[in-house]
């Protein structure tokens, strides 16, 4: 329904969108977040640099693994050394705070008003920030949880108390093989519940998250409704970005607003109502 025409808004007008976000927000009758990993990022969640050289050094020597995201993907010889992965990456993503306030900072934006977030990060930030956990949906799976390998059944487990286990006692890059998690069901290894194929586990707490998200679209199809894209890139357009384009196109009350480095558009077709702001997400909310 879209033309190829994307619209790209100037830095000139920063301060200009920053003050049309604001009005934006306190006008608003219902506010729906669309989170990206820009958010993560802007956060300071880095998979790359220097955070990724500290928590993972020794991998990075013994295998040269370029990136927190491209180890989740090595083949390792074992599970001992899976695990001793895996469960660093879900730590030090998961389970301690970002290394700068900005989940914090969006939720006082937002505290205030009806709200729902949308995302397709797995670190579980919004909800050590405060925000209401019967209004997010983690579309894409969530590091704090683990399924079934095969999987032989729909169902998820929290891996907190184990991965603290695992990160306590590793040694050499490996867990004691007691600790590799198995199945209950079945005994087949446990693997992440993250969407990569086809063995993604929506169990039934993803459903009731996604059968909530709905009614609230529903109940606010004809309101003054804010749909805030933080940090969404082209990966999965389908999930977050496609859907407020349309849904701002469909309702004349709507606004889109938009904060991202360098991929800050929108449609010709809703600009009068967009808000594109090219800049780092943490300091954008600063401001507001």
């Amino acid at each position: 329904m879209f033309s190829r025409i994307w619209t790209k808004k100037s830095t000139e007008n920063y301060s200009e969108g920053i003050g049309r976000l604001a009005e934006a927000v306190k006008e608003a009758d219902a506010v729906v977040i669309g989170a990206g990993s820009g958010l993560s990022t802007s956060a300071g969640l880095t998979y790359s640099g220097e955070r990724y050289e500290r928590y993972f050094g020794d991998f990075i020597a013994k295998y040269h693994i370029r990136d927190m995201y491209s180890g989740g993907f090595y083949p390792y010889p074992d599970l001992e050394e899976y695990w001793a992965w895996w469960s660093r990456h879900i730590y030090y993503n998961r389970y301690i705070d970002a290394p700068e306030p900005v989940y914090p900072n969006l939720y006082g934006v937002v505290e205030d008003k009806d709200y729902f977030v949308l995302t397709t990060n797995v670190d579980h930030q919004f909800q050590r920030a405060g925000f209401d956990k019967k209004r997010l949906f983690y579309t894409q799976g969530d590091y704090g949880l683990w399924q079934c390998s095969r999987p032989c059944h729909q169902k998820t487990y929290d891996n907190e108390d184990a991965v603290r286990k695992m990160i306590s006692e590793q040694r050499d890059m490996k867990i004691p093989a007691v600790l590799i998690p198995k199945c209950p069901v079945c005994g087949a290894p446990m693997t992440m519940n993250l969407r990569c194929d086809n063995t993604f586990v929506q169990d039934e707490g993803w459903y009731a998250a996604s059968g909530r998200y709905d009614d609230f679209i529903r109940r606010h199809k004809e309101t003054r409704i804010l749909f805030l894209e933080l940090g969404v890139g082209g990966n999965t357009p389908v999930i977050i970005k496609y859907p407020f384009w349309q849904m701002t196109a469909e309702n004349p009350k709507a606004v889109y607003a938009c904060i991202n480095y360098g991929e800050a558009v929108c449609p010709k077709e809703i600009e009068e109502r967009a808000i594109c702001i090219d800049g780092d997400i943490g300091a954008v909310l600063k401001l507001l």
